[in-house]
C-alpha cells in the first residue's frame, strides 16, 4: 500500500492525470484500471475526474516493487549555466536567455538546452527537490527561438506555472516587448492583423488575409529611431505581440515591407548580404527585452487564486546583447533613447 499526500504543486487537478504523471510508465488503461479496483482518496473510492486538492491522500493499493516499475526514475540533468537572470522570488524565475540557446529540447539538443539550466539552477539553490515532486517539474511558459535573445519567464512552483499560462491565454495580462532593426523607414506605430500558415515539412509561415483559413495573429509596432546606412533606410523598432505565434514577428514585418535585418527566411537577401559584410551577422536580429506585468482580467468565477499578482504593475528588462548593441550603435549613431512605453 502506498500512501500519497497531495502537495501543493499536485493539487487542482483530475485523478486520473495525477495517477498518469506519477505513474508515468503505466498505460492509461492501466491508470483507468487502477481506479477502479486500487485506488482510494481519503478513504473513498473516487472517479477518474475527481479534482484533488492540497492535503488529500491517495492511497494505492500496490507492492513498491510494482509501483517503481510504473516509474521512471527522475535524473538529475546537469548543464552547463548560460543564462543570466532578470528576475526571481520564490514563484518566478525570470530568465536572459543568450543567443544559440534552445528554450527546450529538441531532437538535435536533449540536455543543454535553457529549461534544463533552469532546473538544475533551481535544484543548486535548494527551490526545487526533483526527488519529492514526482508530478510537477519548473517549465518555461512561452518560448524564445534558439537565435532569439532575452526574457523567459519560468513557474518554479504549478501555481505559478499555471497563472503565467492563464495570463499569457489572456494575451493582455502579460505585455511583452521585443526590439529589433528593420529595413526601411517606418515613420509611425502600425497595427498589423492577419493570420497565419505554417507549413511544417519547411518550418516556414505564409501570412494570409484574415478572411482565408489560418490562426490570427496580432503585432503592434512602434518606431524608435530611423537612418539612413549605406543609401538604405533603417529602423528601430519596439514590437508587441498580442497572440504568440510561430515566426511572428518576423513573418508579420517581412510581409508588412518591413523585414528583419538578417533574417534568412523572411528578410531582403540584399539587406542581408550589408549585414553579414559589415557586421557578421547571419541571422535575424531579434531580443525580447520587456516584460509588463499588468493586473489581471479574469473573471472571478476562475477557481485557483492568482499567485502572481503582486507582480502586477511590474516591468522586468533585458538590457542589449553586445551584438545588438554594436549594430544599433553604428546604424543609429548612438541616437539618444526616447521612452518606449506609452
Amino acid at each position: 500500500m502506498i500512501n500519497i499526500t497531495i502537495t501543493e504543486n499536485q493539487g487542482d487537478q483530475r485523478l486520473d492525470r495525477f495517477l498518469k504523471k506519477y505513474f508515468d510508465q503505466a498505460s492509461l488503461s492501466h491508470i483507468y484500471k487502477m481506479i477502479r479496483k486500487d485506488v482510494k482518496v481519503n478513504g473513498k473510492r473516487r472517479r477518474e475526474e475527481t479534482i484533488l486538492e492540497v492535503g488529500d491522500v491517495v492511497t494505492v493499493y500496490m507492492s513498491q516493487e510494482e509501483a517503481a516499475a510504473l516509474m521512471k526514475p527522475k535524473k538529475r540533468v546537469r548543464a552547463k549555466r548560460q543564462f543570466s537572470i532578470a528576475y526571481e522570488d520564490e514563484n518566478l524565475l525570470i530568465a536572459e536567455k543568450p543567443f544559440g540557446l534552445l528554450t527546450h529540447g529538441d531532437k538535435t539538443e536533449k540536455k543543454n538546452h535553457l529549461a534544463n539550466q533552469v532546473v538544475d539552477y533551481l535544484i543548486e539553490t535548494g527551490a526545487y527537490e526533483p526527488r519529492g515532486e514526482r508530478t510537477f517539474t519548473p517549465a518555461p511558459a512561452g518560448r524564445l527561438d534558439r537565435n532569439t535573445t532575452g526574457l523567459v519567464m519560468f513557474g518554479k512552483n504549478n501555481a505559478a506555472l499555471q497563472d503565467l499560462n492563464r495570463r499569457i491565454r489572456q494575451k493582455d495580462g502579460i505585455g511583452k516587448f521585443y526590439l529589433t532593426i528593420v529595413a526601411g523607414r517606418l515613420k509611425e506605430p502600425i497595427l498589423l492583423k492577419d493570420k497565419m500558415v505554417k507549413d511544417q515539412r519547411k518550418n516556414l509561415v505564409s501570412v494570409v488575409p484574415l478572411s482565408e483559413e489560418g490562426k490570427v495573429m496580432e503585432t503592434r509596432v512602434e518606431p524608435i529611431h530611423t537612418a539612413k546606412y549605406k543609401d538604405r533606410w533603417f529602423t528601430l523598432v519596439q514590437v508587441e505581440i498580442i497572440t504568440g505565434r510561430t515566426h511572428q514577428i518576423r513573418a508579420h514585418l517581412g510581409q508588412a515591407g518591413y523585414p528583419v535585418i538578417g533574417d534568412t527566411k523572411y528578410g531582403k537577401p540584399e539587406i542581408n548580404r550589408i549585414m553579414r559584410q559589415d557586421f557578421d551577422l547571419n541571422t535575424h536580429l531579434l531580443h525580447g527585452w520587456r516584460l509588463q506585468f499588468r493586473p489581471e482580467t479574469y473573471g472571478q468565477e476562475e477557481a485557483q487564486p492568482y499567485i502572481l499578482d503582486y507582480m502586477a504593475g511590474k516591468t522586468i528588462e533585458a538590457a542589449l546583447p553586445a551584438d545588438f548593441a554594436k549594430i544599433k550603435a553604428a546604424l543609429f549613431h548612438d541616437a539618444g533613447e526616447k521612452s518606449l512605453v506609452k
